[in-house]
């Protein structure tokens, strides 16, 4: 295997917490791991609703924060809930200074929607549904800018180099076409930015690559994994058959769309007092149930919004037009999709995991934030508070910055095998059946035994072996978590054990052991 020598800072991914990250670790040498070109394929971009914040004098970063637990069933650490809220105006500033264009009053103030489970209307928002992309586009400005940072493209993370119980290195392989043999980078320190899990699960909302590669990678390396059973599935992805589903962001109901059948009428009414604006894993479950009763559910924004949806909300008017729907004339049709992992890489304050030399933000990184269920808009808010700190902390970690370092320049690297599209197909539909938005006992069984046996199919392929190694914990925390709570919901044990729930922790070798599940 080749190896590269490097005294600059690695970084696993190039989305938003990857992005702002390095732009906060100046003049401190940064090499970005990107498997997109910058700026494209990460969730971050296609983010719709926005970046939660009091931004309004009637708001408060006490009233986010109170929203922030109580969505998550119980298992939201307040003290990280309170600290981010009280942040998110400074990001919002900071975003702004950095070019972000805000949707903005014509008096100044900030254009801000309401969004499920929010108290408020605090989702600052930008060209209605365009958040991610154009607070991506802003940051993606200054990275190609800065000359701390270099960023190698169509590269992706495939394992964690240890010595001495240390992390100390990344491997990579050239992705752009095929799969290369790996080639290894020797790092200052590394910090993990490189997404969720969604795409390990048949119908989801994340971009094509984000099936938990990054999350499964740390574990391999022994790294504590938290609240894996978490995963947050989206109730109005549209379904038209697209892989991945296109998003109808939440703001829609936030105006006022209403989720009906194929028979005109609303269900979500008997479901929760706040109706369309319920918990999203309350939504979630309405919607799943609609979908497997057969009655199509589907998103009717005619009334509330009317032609105003195709000017005010130009990625669902796209998604619609590219499906021929037509949502002037008919209601949009839509299911229940893998949208966010709650859990991840276990982090304090500061993003520092369980491994020493390995920091993690965003999507990869599971703080307390979350609990079980995301409040809409906290992800983007998470990722700008975690990617600044880990790169404060990292910062003052590794002391005097070097000098300036020489350019990383990857080898010629021979052909070698990516996973085989039938085993990840195979792995993406076991994972809907068995650990999606209803689950079992004995749904959750079959799946690790099936996940067994796709890893075996190809036993030498990293790539895979990283995925099932993120499926292995999801499936294994949710078969220790006896209740339902939040995202995770287990028909066989449909009641919570108490208002609040101990969140879980558990390694690689935890998961596949059975060992018990560990609590604080």
């Amino acid at each position: 295997m080749k190896r590269i020598n490097t005294g600059r800072l690695v970084i696993v991914g190039a989305g938003l917490a990857a992005q702002y990250a390095a732009l906060h670790l100046a003049p401190r040498p940064v090499l970005m791991i990107s498997p997109e070109p910058l700026g494209q394929g990460a969730s971050s971009t296609w983010a719709q609703g926005g970046v939660a914040a009091a931004m309004h004098p009637a708001d408060s970063a006490a009233a986010h924060a109170r929203d922030t637990v109580q969505a998550g069933a119980g298992t939201v650490d307040a003290q990280v809930a309170h600290a981010v809220a009280n942040e998110a105006r400074m990001h919002i500033l900071d975003l702004t200074e950095l070019g972000t264009l805000f949707d903005r009053t014509p008096k100044g103030g900030y254009v801000m929607s309401r969004e499920a489970a929010h108290s408020f209307a605090r989702v600052v928002r930008v060209l209605g549904d365009q958040a991610g992309a154009e607070i991506m586009r802003a940051l993606t400005v200054q990275v190609r800018e800065a000359a701390h940072i270099q960023v190698l493209e169509g590269v992706m993370a495939t394992r964690l180099e240890m010595a001495n119980g240390a992390v100390c290195g990344v491997e990579v392989v050239q992705c752009t076409n095929g799969q290369s043999a790996p080639c290894l980078i020797r790092a200052a320190a590394v910090l993990l930015a490189g997404g969720g899990s969604g795409g390990l699960f048949a119908l989801t909302t994340n971009p094509p690559r984000v099936r938990g590669q990054v999350i499964g990678m740390a574990a391999r390396a022994g790294v504590v994994i938290a609240d894996a059973e978490f995963v947050q599935f989206h109730p109005t992805a549209i379904d038209c058959g697209l892989d991945p589903a296109p998003l109808a962001t939440e703001a829609l109901r936030g105006e006022g769309a209403t989720l009906v059948n194929r028979h005109g009428i609303r269900f979500m009414q008997e479901a929760h007092p706040d109706a369309e604006l319920a918990p999203r894993d309350i939504v979630a479950r309405a919607v799943f149930a609609q979908s497997q009763a057969g009655v199509a559910p589907a998103l009717d924004t005619r009334t509330a919004l009317g032609a105003r949806l195709l000017h005010d909300f130009p990625a669902v008017a796209a998604a619609c037009q590219q499906s021929g729907l037509n949502p002037l004339v008919i209601p949009i049709p839509v299911a229940a999709a893998a949208h966010y992992h709650m859990g991840g890489v276990a982090t304090d304050v500061a993003g520092r995991t369980s491994l020493d030399g390995l920091w993690a933000c965003g999507e990869v990184a599971s703080t307390g934030l979350h609990g079980a269920n995301r409040l809409a808009s906290n992800g983007l808010l998470e990722a700008l508070v975690y990617g600044r700190r880990a790169a404060v902390d990292m910062d003052a970690v590794l002391g005097p910055v070097p000098k300036k370092q020489a350019a990383v320049s990857l080898p010629e690297l021979t052909t070698a095998t990516a996973p085989r599209s039938d085993l990840v197909n195979r792995l993406r539909q076991t994972m809907t059946h068995g650990a999606g938005v209803i689950r079992t006992a004995q749904g959750l069984q079959d799946t690790l035994t099936e996940i067994a046996a796709i890893e075996a199919d190809q036993p030498d392929c990293t790539a895979l072996a990283n995925m099932t190694a993120t499926a292995t914990l999801i499936a294994t925390a949710a078969l220790n978590r006896r209740e339902s709570r939040g995202a995770h919901f287990r028909s066989d044990y449909p009641e919570s054990d108490g208002a609040t729930g101990a969140r879980s922790f558990l390694t690689l070798t935890q998961a596949r052991s059975a060992a018990p599940l560990e609590t604080t």
